[in-house]
């Protein structure tokens, strides 16, 4: 059931790190430890230059391979779930970091694999 294409993944992207910049301000990240709030937001900032740089829909300059963007993605999702551990985020920072984490691992499980442009001609 793998269902998120590259166009979806795409037009996620932008939102997804605007919300990692803004919504640990909007929430009061930050009570159990200073480091979740900038955990998120220096997050946010890295997604939406690596977003700018990948080679989608909506990446402006298409320099790193959409491959290399899921991987990226896979590593921080594990980053998140793991944060709460490393950093000893308690409460609301926790539950943010697990949530996030698991919602990235979800995306990135789900894409769904491109079909090589020469199999679909083979095909038809």
């Amino acid at each position: 059931m793998r269902f998120i294409t590259k166009n979806i993944h795409a037009y996620l992207d932008y939102p997804v790190a605007v919300a990692l910049m803004a919504l640990p301000f909007l929430l009061g990240l930050g009570t159990s430890n200073s480091f979740a709030l900038i955990l998120s937001v220096v997050t946010g900032i890295a997604a939406f230059i690596l977003t700018l740089l990948t080679d989608h829909r909506l990446g402006v300059y298409k320099i790193i391979p959409y491959k290399g963007h899921l991987i990226v993605d896979g590593l921080v999702g594990i980053v998140f779930v793991l944060a709460p551990f490393i950093f000893s985020f308690e409460g609301l920072d926790a539950n943010y970091y697990w949530l996030n984490g698991a919602a990235v691992l979800t995306v990135v499980s789900l894409h769904k694999p491109e079909v090589a442009e020469n199999s679909e001609i083979a095909s038809n």
